[in-house]
């Protein structure tokens, strides 16, 4: 069997892109702008041990696999396969006929790929770990990739020409408005990142913002940044769990994409620890990715869970809702920003193709192209409705069941 008739069946019968293989052969239109080239057997061994998106992942991030053209574009081209892959059946089937070629050209799983410790999960040890593998990449890689705002979660793009740092300002000024932030107010920040939001709360509306975050880097830019902005009375990044917090009682809590590193069954303590760390009449904003639907499987995209995201669980919407409701926080506004999300990664893959070479000498060829390749399916995710990004606002009543919200807006 030719190479490009192995590549035809993991990819679908009726290939939608080029295949060019190293033996010659050949598949898919000739007049597609983007072409897959198979450069070597190893390729075919990484597919007979893992079929569909990991097998595929792989032998991308190894360079065994090349793309010629756009990858945003060949990922659309390939939806049905970057997001459902082949069944079991299918999976084992394929397999078997490409057993000789595994048995001779067979590889070590890629050093990139995440190994997960011992313990159990989301221990406070394994999160760590966890955490570290993605965000304690290079501070210098995330500059490139993030712009200037350095903030890595769903910008709000208040038009669609927007660019992305008047976008990620426009995020954390929408969340500030939805917790009705004033000076003098105690802002806890849980899995901050950069500092993106406490920076703005202190600049922008003199609160008093602590954030906390479980990646030594990330802490380290953080209050380096906030010591030179003038902003050290006000504002501080912690290198902290955020179930290490301080749990003196706040005016308000952002928690702006750390749900999905939280695990399903760690949710109730979650929101509960929060519940228990704000005042009453103290608001909580989750902003988190979400599943569209209650899902059949539990588990993420072998490729995310092993290269981007170890041990990140996504949940529907409607449970998220149900958890934060029964730590005892009354539900008063819900958005889906998905649309906003798929512009967001629009904007880091850009950033990432004009800083190419640079980021190459940064973190190494495979991590960038693994950065490439996560940003670019996932801003497809966002666009398919595959994934979903929801903000969710929630109070901590005060007595006689007050809110201090206004009959209308926040």
């Amino acid at each position: 069997m030719q190479v490009a008739d192995i590549i035809s069946e993991v990819i679908g019968g009726n290939v939608p892109v080029r295949v060019i293989a190293y033996d010659g052969s050949k598949a898919g239109p000739d007049s597609s702008e983007v072409a897959v080239r198979i450069l070597s057997p190893r390729a075919l061994a990484r597919l007979a041990t893992a079929p569909g998106t990991l097998g595929l992942a792989r032998a991308y991030v190894t360079g065994e696999i090349e793309v010629d053209g756009e990858l945003y574009q060949l990922l659309d081209a390939m939806a049905d396969v970057t997001m459902h892959g082949l069944t079991r059946a299918e999976q084992l089937a394929l397999a078997r006929r490409m057993l000789p070629i595994w048995l001779k050209h067979r590889q070590p799983i890629p050093e990139l790929e995440y190994r997960p410790p011992r313990g159990r999960l989301h221990s406070k040890l394994r999160d760590k770990r966890a955490i570290s593998h993605h965000y304690d990449v290079s501070n210098t890689f995330y500059e490139w990739v993030l712009g200037p705002s350095m903030a890595y979660t769903c910008a709000v793009f208040p038009t669609a020409d927007a660019t992305l740092e008047e976008a990620q300002a426009a995020k954390h000024e929408l969340v500030a408005q939805k917790l009705a932030l004033k000076p003098g107010m105690r802002l806890l920040d849980v899995g901050c990142g950069w500092g993106g939001m406490v920076m703005h709360a202190a600049k922008e509306h003199g609160v008093k913002a602590l954030g906390v975050t479980l990646s030594k880097n990330q802490a380290e830019w953080a209050q380096r940044a906030i010591e030179e902005r003038g902003l050290g009375d006000l504002a501080e990044v912690r290198h902290l769990d955020y179930r290490d917090a301080p749990e003196s009682q706040f005016d308000a809590i952002s928690s702006i994409g750390l749900t999905e590193h939280i695990g399903l069954g760690q949710l109730p303590a979650y929101f509960s620890s929060l519940h228990a760390r704000l005042r009453p009449g103290g608001r909580l904003l989750n902003h988190c990715i979400t599943q569209p639907r209650t899902p059949t499987k539990k588990k993420i995209d072998p490729f995310i869970g092993r290269y981007v995201f170890p041990d990140g669980q996504l949940e529907p919407i409607g449970l998220l809702v149900s958890e934060m409701n029964d730590a005892g926080f009354e539900v008063r506004h819900e958005e889906n920003l998905r649309e906003h999300y798929a512009l967001t990664l629009k904007g880091w893959c850009d950033n990432l193709e004009e800083h190419w070479e640079e980021a190459v000498a940064e973190v190494g060829l495979g991590r960038a192209k693994v950065w490439r390749l996560y940003m670019a399916a996932s801003r497809l995710g966002f666009e398919r409705d595959n994934i979903q990004l929801h903000q969710v606002l929630g109070v901590k009543l005060e007595e006689h069941g007050r809110s201090g919200f206004p009959l209308r807006g926040w």
